[in-house]
């Protein structure tokens, strides 16, 4: 096992972590006023509605699928399904995610890139973040074609000792995923560095869900006389 892959999946992830809490808490308590999504739907709303509804539902069954299927321990389901089971499910899940967060995300980004009107109102960070989240979806996709060479769940089990490794503070954690494909390691490496750019960026608005607003009193609206 090289150094770098050390670095990269042993070290990394614990400063990507602190990064991203530290930065997060630090963001919140100094720049509240920066703390939104941006929305650029007042400026056109061209393919918007479908294209975001497309690309939050998908990234989302996506990010709860990875938070869900990585840090179970597999004693938890070996009772009643199979590590293969378990990974013919995500590839199935995670696919049909995927492909609509994908579709979605690039309807949103090509309107970010190519409508006057809102790259007028974006940022350097903006344009960044959702080009990296497209190429971090499209990875993900990736994944599937050398997963489906082994149904038998070993490598989802691999990323899961990992995953789990790195959260019990396992330092040989790195050790599990030496082996795997190239395409699992850049994808979770881009990953990681998605949670350092966590704080800097308008992603911290999916922190901030308006629970509230479900059961807040009716607002009182009247006609002008």
């Amino acid at each position: 096992m090289s150094y770098l892959h050390t670095l990269v999946f042993g070290i990394y992830p614990y400063i990507a972590l602190v990064v991203m809490v530290v930065g997060t808490w630090a963001r919140y308590d100094n720049a509240q006023f920066t703390w939104r999504a941006q929305s650029t739907q007042i400026l056109t709303k061209k393919n918007m509605v479908w294209a975001s509804a497309l690309f939050h539902v998908g990234i989302l069954i996506v990010f709860f699928g990875h938070l869900v299927g990585l840090l179970t321990p597999h004693f938890a389901y070996e009772w009643f399904m199979s590590a293969g089971t378990k990974q013919i499910m995500a590839i199935v899940v995670g696919g049909i995610a995927g492909t609509m967060a994908l579709i979605g995300g690039g309807v949103l980004t090509m309107r970010r890139l190519t409508d006057p009107r809102v790259r007028a109102s974006s940022t350097f960070a903006d344009d960044a973040i959702i080009v990296i989240l497209m190429i971090q979806l499209a990875l993900g996709m990736l994944t599937i074609y050398p997963t489906l060479g082994h149904l038998d769940g070993s490598t989802m089990l691999l990323l899961a000792a990992w995953a789990q490794g790195i959260f019990t503070f396992q330092f040989d954690a790195a050790s599990h995923i030496a082996d795997v494909h190239w395409i699992y390691k850049t994808h979770m490496a881009l990953g990681l560095t998605i949670f350092v750019l966590f704080p800097f960026t308008r992603l911290v608005h999916m922190l901030s869900v308006p629970v509230e607003y479900f059961g807040r009193k009716y607002q009182v609206v009247r006609k002008r006389a």
